[in-house]
């Protein structure tokens, strides 16, 4: 059975805002005491944070499909609905969040760090947060947003100091296990280690962890054995440590031969050029190990190597390994920017664009896209002609009819707000006054005026209509 898992395609949605309240506030004797519907609650986010104690991807290997809660809608007496409860995935540290197309989200290092992959829906706002000095009784409410639906990439690269580096059953799990306290599992055959193994290891006064990667090959880099799906995990270690096997039972074989290889494939997967390195001779307790270290030992020095000849079995040659290795990551930790322990997060764009677009497409279809336009469509309720007009009112105050009269629209052609699968589609009527024009001065309710005389009431009626029908006479937009 699977127990270690660094990559999984992860599907998050955000939950949804609740409903704004319509509601008009009734008690004995004040039938009519003005507008009184609560907001709804924010939909939960799906925040995804780096805890200590995760060290794998399995949960969500299993459980691909995560969702935070919705928000509660509002009621009436100005009773808020309650948010949503946020979603917190835990995640390992050294995890990067990637979109579908392989651009990184975030690269959360660090016990702590968060990032929001899915944002709620905010609430839609009741009656009475709608109501102003013009609009007194609004008859509506507004929807509450659904919730963000993402697709994203997790992937894990181990955060260690060290990596060992090398051939399979070049004896780099035995190291690991003689200098720290890991146990990893070790067999006479090749590609034993199919996980990689972290181990914590003290050095005077350094502590330093190391991580066992799993065996690479020739073509590693290209998918080949198990090295690209562990390549990643030496990305973030500050030295490599090559342990070549001086005891090697192939005949082709041979330690400088093994190093071109591994140092080819690593060029090849690319961004390791400026790690410092050493070579472990591993294996010297062999009589031919010893003697084919003692050969090649001096070609590696002329390459610029520092070279160890150690035994993970008869554990010769460790102290100096392991102080060696502390003095190389003290001074990469020291040579590292102070800014840089702490990670930079790359956010998702800023949502606040008051701007749109109006396009003609080769339909003949009018698109309208901006932020403001495509959230006001979702919080409108089709089946209530007062906030029909409300939203024909907002589009029209943010200069939306103008920009279609400039691109070209005329009376009866097609507007469609939003993106092509999820589009409000309308046909176009320009008008002075935005809206539905029997439906008057919307939100006004002449039962909370002060009481007039019945022949006053007439004649104000009378006068409005006749207004009202002036303004869309003269009225030509071409």
């Amino acid at each position: 059975m699977t127990t270690f898992v660094d990559r999984v395609e992860l599907h998050v949605a955000a939950g949804s805002g609740g409903h704004g309240c319509a509601s008009v506030h009734r008690e004995k004797f004040k039938p009519l005491g003005g507008p009184d519907g609560g907001n709804g609650g924010r939909g939960g986010d799906v925040t995804l944070t780096v805890d200590q104690s995760v060290t794998t991807l399995l949960d969500y290997h299993h459980s691909p499909h995560r969702k935070a809660t919705n928000g509660k809608p509002g009621e009436g007496g100005n009773r808020s609905g309650k948010d949503g409860q946020d979603l917190v995935l835990p995640v390992p540290d050294g995890t990067v969040v990637l979109d579908k197309a392989g651009n990184v989200l975030a690269d959360l290092v660090g016990h702590g760090t968060s990032y929001v992959a899915a944002q709620g829906g905010r609430g839609g706002l009741g009656n009475a947060a709608l109501a102003s000095a013009r609009r007194k009784a609004p008859g509506f409410a507004l929807l509450g947003e659904p919730g963000d639906l993402q697709d994203i990439v997790l992937e894990l690269k181990t955060v260690a100091d060290v990596a060992l580096v090398g051939y399979p059953s070049a004896g780099k799990s035995s190291l690991i296990s003689v200098l720290s306290a890991a146990k990893p599992k070790i067999a006479d055959y090749p590609f034993t280690t199919l996980v990689p193994n972290l181990g914590v290891v003290t050095a005077g006064a350094t502590v330093y962890t190391i991580a066992d990667v799993p065996g690479l090959i020739p073509g590693a880099s290209q998918g080949k054995g198990l090295g690209l799906e562990f390549l990643r995990h030496v990305e973030r270690c500050s030295v490599l440590v090559h342990v070549l096997d001086t005891a090697t039972l192939e005949s082709e074989r041979d330690p400088l031969s093994d190093l071109d290889v591994i140092e080819a494939e690593l060029s090849e997967y690319g961004g390791l050029d400026n790690r410092p390195r050493m070579v472990v001779l591993n294996k010297v307790d062999v009589p031919d190990g010893k003697d084919l270290a003692e050969m090649v030992r001096p070609d590696l020095e002329a390459r610029g190597y520092r070279v160890f000849e150690v035994s993970a079995v008869a554990h010769i040659g460790l102290k100096e390994l392991s102080f060696a290795i502390a003095e190389l990551v003290a001074s990469a930790r020291a040579a590292k920017p102070q800014e840089e322990a702490t990670r930079i997060v790359i956010r998702p764009k800023a949502v606040d664009d008051s701007g749109f677009t109006v396009t003609l497409e080769e339909d003949g279809l009018f698109r309208v896209r901006g932020e403001k336009p495509e959230r006001w469509v979702r919080q409108t309720d089709f089946s209530n002609d007062e906030a029909v007009g409300y939203l024909a009112d907002r589009l029209n105050r943010l200069g939306v009819e103008q920009e279609l009269m400039k691109a070209g629209a005329r009376s009866g052609d097609g507007v469609a707000i939003g993106p092509e699968e999820n589009a409000v589609v309308f046909d176009w009527e320009p008008t002075v006054m935005a809206g539905a024009e029997m439906l008057g001065r919307r939100g006004e309710d002449h039962r909370l005026e002060e009481p007039r005389p019945a022949a006053q009431r007439r004649r104000d009626r009378q006068a409005e209509r006749d207004e009202s029908e002036r303004e869309f006479d003269d009225f030509d937009p071409f």
